[in-house]
């Protein structure tokens, strides 16, 4: 009798998703949170809350509660704190646009961004459903790795080709069809995160194995620096023909951090930083474009750099943000981040900063360490390789993007052209960095069925 009874409580408890309820919990938490950021931008601002509202909240509130919906329905045992975590960041990018497009309409501006922000979120969100509805497992991918890294490459290369490749601000990161512009180097990064892992996975015993000890250090055979010098030729490309020194930085950092997972040898991730250096220092010095960035991070308040053409300015005007918002801020809707160039998108981090102080940005750090580290948990609790490289690959590219444009902002590493995920205006940004929230969920859903 007690077998039976014990039994009918297990199928019970498998029956109630905690994980999903926890997560509603959290998420009821963040649109709370949503509404009292956007309620003060209008407030602040425009002295008065107006039905302006209900679509800045009301969209991103509705589609996180569909994916977690989808959720229950398809990942019962995905990780809870992926998705609130996503929706808090959104959400708060979403209210500190809306505040620079209100700064933006009392200057007579046209260009806005806030409404294109939420249109993206939808789409984004949507496919990150899909993610988790369409692919039953994460496993399927191993099937098409050689096929993730040609689109991966052509998607990192393509803005390179004639009449739909287009060239911003100096840089030529974007494609331009019918009308639409979008980073396709977004979703490469994805793309070549699946292929690094399978990859990985099939050379990891050769990989691993050791060659000649030389001064006590053991060094890998020639042949197998292969990969890394490949990597390293297509970084230096995308450095040299498209001016993107932060995708350079973030992909080969990505196959650095994944192959150091798979081998558990530290001299790759030594030999690959000496090579990325070297490449990093000549090009300083040989590329009017990397010289310049280098010249205004080093000496951003020296006149000639301040006022030049692409120089220091945006830089020193986000410092002097991050000073004038102390350690409380001014508060959404107190402070002028729209001095600031490109305020919404590259420099989202330095209007956060003006306006929620060192309190709220801490605040912002600690989500994304949430984020990342369950993403890495999720990995770890993998026991197949690829699963494990595949969760670290997808989390440390959330990670990395995170230190190298607030790193630029702060001044602590050259600006690049990344953007902050989740945060900035940005549709290529938004998409990519959801899908990657749909495949963390897809992973750890398959892990726990797995356990059971």
């Amino acid at each position: 009798m007690s077998s039976n009874v014990t039994e009918r409580i297990s199928k019970i408890v498998r029956v109630v998703p905690r994980n999903r309820n926890t997560e509603l919990f959290l998420l009821l938490f963040a649109f709370a949170i949503n509404a009292f950021e956007i309620v003060q931008v209008q407030l602040s601002t425009l002295q008065n809350v107006n039905n302006d509202f209900w679509f800045y909240w009301g969209a991103l509130s509705g589609a996180g509660l569909l994916l977690h919906l989808v959720l229950r329905l398809r990942a019962r045992e995905a990780d809870p704190l992926i998705l609130p975590i996503a929706v808090a960041l959104n959400g708060l990018g979403i209210a500190e646009i809306y505040r620079l497009d209100i700064a933006a309409i009392a200057n007579h501006q046209t260009e806005l961004f806030a409404e294109k922000q939420v249109i993206w979120t939808l789409v984004a969100m949507v496919l990150a459903g899909a993610v988790v509805m369409y692919i039953p497992s994460h496993l399927v991918l191993r099937r098409y790795v050689f096929l993730a890294g040609a689109v991966g490459v052509g998607l990192l290369l393509s803005p390179m080709l004639p009449f739909i490749g287009k060239t911003i601000n100096g840089a030529s990161l974007w494609l331009s069809i019918g009308g639409l512009t979008f980073q396709p180097g977004e979703l490469a990064k994805i793309a070549l995160t699946i292929f690094f892992a399978g990859y990985l996975v099939q050379r990891k015993d050769s990989l691993a194995m050791t060659g000649r000890t030389i001064l006590g250090i053991q060094i890998p055979k020639a042949r197998e620096l292969g990969p890394i010098l490949a990597i390293w030729v297509v970084s230096l490309l995308v450095l040299v023909v498209q001016h993107d020194l932060g995708t350079s930085l973030l992909f080969f950092g990505l196959f650095l951090v994944m192959i150091y997972t798979a081998t558990g040898r530290a001299i790759y991730t030594v030999v690959g930083l000496g090579m990325f250096l070297t490449g990093a220092l000549v090009a300083s010095r040989a590329i009017s474009y990397v010289t310049k960035r280098f010249d205004a991070w080093l000496n951003p308040f020296d006149d000639a750099h301040y006022n030049a053409i692409g120089g220091s300015y945006q830089l020193v005007q986000g410092l002097f943000g991050f000073a004038h918002g102390g350690l409380l801020g001014t508060g959404l809707g107190g402070g002028v981040p729209q001095l600031v160039p490109l305020a919404e998108s590259d420099f989202i981090v330095a209007s956060l900063a003006e306006e929620l102080g060192l309190a709220g940005i801490f605040v912002i750090f600690t989500l994304y360490i949430l984020l990342v580290a369950r993403g890495l948990r999720i990995g770890f609790n993998h026991n197949d390789d690829f699963s494990k490289l595949l969760a670290t690959g997808l989390s440390f590219v959330i990670a990395l993007q995170v230190f190298i444009v607030i790193g630029g902002v702060t001044r602590l590493v050259p600006l690049t052209g990344l953007t902050t995920p989740l945060l900035a205006a940005g549709g290529s940004s938004l998409v990519a960095n959801w899908i990657i929230i749909g495949l963390l969920l897809r992973i750890s859903d398959t892990n726990r069925r797995e356990v059971e």
